[in-house]
């Protein structure tokens, strides 16, 4: 019964989450109050699960906790769920909220100060089609290195310089969608769901990109190429005209480069300080935000004519943390740590190997559904019901060969990455990057699913057999 009742709440949360801006209710709101009703849930109902679901964990905990033996099994049982399961989610959650914090903070950084007008400044065609090529190229590498909301920002205020009618603008930050979610799902600090697999360890930074750069790629040349069928011509510019260019107070174009060049090199240097330190990223990013720090404070010390109140410190900075998103990730991480530990996901991964029993049939309709609904919880799933398999004792299981695929740096692993980072570009509400596209450009729902989520899912389905090809070819 409870167990029924905790996937009911956890179904009538996504539903409020996917409807978000038909009910009026911020996502991150309704996940946190998920959590919360799930974890009370399970506590009063962990007498009845626990030796079902986390037997030797139980053992284990009492034995290392000999003043329990006094206390009735429903106390001991409370104890194991506040004192063992909530403390371990919790760091684990917290790994990948501390990596989103720093990595934003220095994107912001970058762009308060103007180091993005370096990229805007530069593109000046008005072919329509050589437009759209140039436009989906830089957000895909643009996103790898930064991430696909940050990116899909900055090249559609790009689009408005360039582009006066609004149903051409559409196309083109269409592809913007689709090239950012590609591009972030290659790369190890690209997309929040590759964070959360590196993060966790069930992928490491040189394997991911060499196995997903080309099948994500042909996500985005395949949309491009038919997108580009249908513009033709030399794009009108727009009437109005601003200053896309400017930048803060008292920062000149040179302090504005190399402010680029450093949030830039910091970022790319974290999956570099994992490999070497074998510390967890967050680390990296921490250590690469307080570079970031020390870098501007210099930089503003020695500016001082300048006023107090227009210098973009990283102390004003972080009081614009996009803090709504950081407790979305919080609460639906935690929900689905709540249906990890009340063994729901192991079920339904169960349920999953006896029906289906192939990698690419299931990473396929995870891809899917992460354009309906939030690619993180999905990803957040997925890792819960896979848990990394041990090498060792791969050999002695009932499927072998099924099993090593969820090792580190198995195929399930990574093809999961691509397929929940690139499904989202099916529908302009599966992803952060079309949350964004569609808020600022004001993208009809429909008018995408009608022009738009065909072509993304022929590039989807077609960067699925590029990596099957890639596998069968024995090329990782």
């Amino acid at each position: 019964m409870s167990i029924s009742f905790m996937i009911a709440v956890f179904v009538i949360g996504y539903v409020f989450i996917a409807l978000e801006h038909k009910v009026r209710v911020d996502k991150a709101a309704v996940a946190l109050v998920t959590s919360t009703v799930l974890w009370v849930i399970y506590i009063f109902s962990a007498g009845a699960i626990i030796p079902s679901v986390s037997p030797g964990e139980f053992s284990l905990f009492l034995e290392a906790h000999p003043d329990l033996a006094s206390h009735s099994y429903f106390e001991q049982c409370v104890r194991f769920v506040t004192d063992h399961q909530i403390i371990e989610t919790l760091g684990e959650t917290a790994e990948v909220l501390l990596f989103l914090i720093g990595a934003m903070t220095i994107v912001d950084l970058i762009d308060i100060h103007g180091g993005f007008n370096f990229i805007t400044e530069r593109i000046t065609t008005r072919n329509k089609t050589k437009l759209l090529w140039i436009i989906a190229f830089i957000t895909f590498f643009m996103s790898a290195l930064l991430d696909n909301m940050t990116s899909t920002i900055v090249m559609i205020m790009l689009l408005r310089k360039l582009i006066a009618n609004y149903k051409q603008r559409w196309i083109f930050a269409s592809l913007i969608v689709i090239a950012a979610n590609s591009g972030g799902a290659w790369s190890p600090i690209g997309d929040v769901t590759t964070i959360m697999l590196w993060v966790k360890g069930n992928i490491t930074a040189v394997p991911i990109i060499k196995s997903l750069i080309l099948p994500s790629l042909v996500s985005v040349v395949i949309p491009t190429l038919i997108a580009s069928r249908i513009l033709h011509g030399i794009l009108r510019a727009p009437d109005y005209t601003e200053d896309f260019e400017k930048r803060p107070a008292g920062i000149t174009k040179g302090e504005s480069m190399r402010i680029l060049g450093v949030g830039v090199f910091l970022l790319i240097m974290v999956p570099v300080f994992k490999s070497v330190t074998h510390l967890p990223p967050y680390m990296g990013i921490m250590m690469a935000l307080g570079l970031m720090w020390i870098y501007t404070e210099i930089l503003y010390k020695r500016k001082k004519d300048m006023e107090e109140s227009i210098k973009n410190r990283v102390a004003k900075v972080l009081k614009h943390i996009d803090m709504p998103t950081i407790l979305f990730f919080l609460g639906i991480l935690m929900s689905v740590a709540a249906l990890q530990s009340a063994g729901i996901l192991n079920g339904l991964a169960g349920w999953l190997d006896d029906r289906v029993h192939n990698i690419y049939a299931i990473n396929t309709m995870i891809g899917v559904m992460s354009s309906v609904v939030d690619n993180v919880p999905l990803v957040a799933a997925a890792s819960g019901m896979y848990p990394v398999a041990d090498p060792a004792a791969v050999t002695v299981m009932a499927d072998p060969q099924y099993a090593l695929y969820f090792v580190r740096d198995g195929v399930f692993w990574y093809l999961l990455a691509y397929c929940a980072g690139v499904g989202g570009s099916i529908l302009i509400i599966g992803s952060a990057a079309g949350v964004v596209a569609m808020g600022l450009e004001k993208i009809n729902f429909m008018w995408y699913l009608k022009n738009i989520s065909l072509m993304a899912f022929c590039g989807y389905i077609a960067g699925v057999g590029v990596f099957m090809l890639e596998v069968w070819l024995g090329f990782f």
